[in-house]
């Protein structure tokens, strides 16, 4: 018997300030890294995928963002600015502030 799977790990590679999209408010948000591994007798051997997000630390919103962009943010918080590449990337990930409806109390 042949005992297979997957096991999803989540590593934080910086804390970074941004409007989030969802709450609206500016919240320290955390960089991370999934990594899904193919395990094989529960043994991580491979990466399956690797995907980069910035989760809210207020109201727990999730984004995707690309490698290049996670690249970019760690760079900034550590200091080490990278030089603008060829093609126009935002340097940090544009988030949107949902739209302020107005409190209308009964």
């Amino acid at each position: 018997m042949i005992v297979w799977g997957y096991r999803t790990k989540l590593f934080q590679l910086v804390l970074a300030t941004f409007l989030c999209g969802r709450c609206g408010r500016p919240a320290a948000h955390a960089v991370l890294k999934r990594v899904t591994k193919f395990t094989l007798f529960f043994l991580p051997l491979f990466p399956i995928s690797v995907k980069y997000l910035t989760q809210c630390t207020h109201c727990g919103a999730q984004n995707r963002i690309t490698r290049e962009q996670a690249d970019q943010v760690v760079a900034q918080q550590q200091g080490h600015p990278q030089p603008p590449q060829a093609h126009s990337q935002p340097q940090v990930p544009q988030q949107q502030a949902a739209p302020q409806q107005p409190y209308r109390g009964q």
